[in-house]
């Protein structure tokens, strides 16, 4: 909390530093925050109402749904799900087991290339 919210929020320190205010600059401090109360209390009601639509719209969709006695396991058979492309291997290596390991250059450096890295081999060497 910061100090400002504290001094507001605490009716003691409030009273304090409003000790030295004329009573116009009081009222004028109690119309703002009279003006900022409004405004979100207005903004919270909308977001509300807002929240209380998508409910009622998500309640007749499920009634919808029960009616046409469609289940959720049904529409998650017709949502495609996100094909990751296959990146084509573009460098090889075979470690000394005579494993040959491929690897498209993307992400981690794998272990088999790493080593070989370490042998004094450089990527361009390991090219496909």
């Amino acid at each position: 909390m910061t100090d400002f919210v504290k001094l507001l929020t605490r009716k003691n320190s409030l009273r304090k530093q409003c000790h030295e205010l004329s009573s116009a600059d009081i009222e004028k401090a109690i119309a703002d925050l009279t003006e900022i109360l409004e405004e979100k209390q207005a903004f919270e009601e909308e977001q509300q109402a807002v929240e209380r639509e998508r409910t009622e719209k998500i309640e007749a969709i499920k009634q919808s749904m029960q009616e046409a006695g469609i289940g959720l396991d049904d529409l998650m058979t017709l949502v495609e799900a996100p094909v990751k492309k296959k990146v084509a291997p573009k460098y090889q290596v075979t470690d000394e087991n005579g494993e040959v390991h491929q690897w498209s250059g993307r992400g981690r450096t794998p272990a088999a290339f790493q080593a070989a890295f370490a042998q004094g081999k450089t990527k361009e060497d390991c090219l496909i």
